[in-house]
């Protein structure tokens, strides 16, 4: 059985975990293992202290955290982030059920808008984001890359090509 709840300090440690299979994802689909240092579950420590535990939310199955979501910000605007679920249990409905829950919660508070930034070569997740309501473009945020890095193409954005 699954279950949705606030975090608890108790949570520290496997949402650390969390974080760090995330990382690792990044470090895969971008091809760059320096992403995140040496320890990137520490950078989990830096966002629960910005965005506070009372705007996260896990999801537990036979008493084990599974999955970690998040609101950050305020007012009218809000961002879900992050949205991770641990790779034995993805496909299995957790990412569906805490977003529902990170929705349900910007409606109690108000919220006007919600949006998420998942990175553009995670392909899975901008698919997961889109089949859920996350189809209306806000920002776009462009980057020149100095160190020659290897950039994929394949992205057309009003009559331009882009690379990812």
């Amino acid at each position: 059985m699954l279950e949705l709840r606030r975090y608890q300090g108790e949570d520290l440690v496997p949402c650390r975990g969390l974080w760090s299979e995330l990382t690792e994802w990044h470090r895969t689909i971008y091809e760059d293992p320096t992403i995140g240092g040496s320890d990137p579950g520490k950078y989990f420590d830096e966002y629960l202290a910005k965005v506070g535990g009372e705007n996260l939310w896990v999801a537990v199955r036979d008493g084990a955290v599974v999955g970690l979501a998040g609101l950050m910000g305020e007012g009218e605007e809000v961002e879900v982030e992050p949205v991770v679920v641990s790779a034995p249990h993805r496909g299995s409905g957790v990412g569906c059920m805490l977003v529902e829950e990170m929705v349900d919660e910007a409606r109690k508070r108000g919220v006007k808008y919600m949006s998420v930034r998942p990175v553009a070569r995670n392909l899975k997740a901008l698919e997961f984001f889109a089949n859920r309501g996350f189809v209306n473009v806000g920002h776009i945020e462009l980057f020149m890359d100095l160190t020659g890095g290897s950039w994929r193409s394949g992205i057309r954005l009003f009559d331009r090509d882009y690379s990812y």
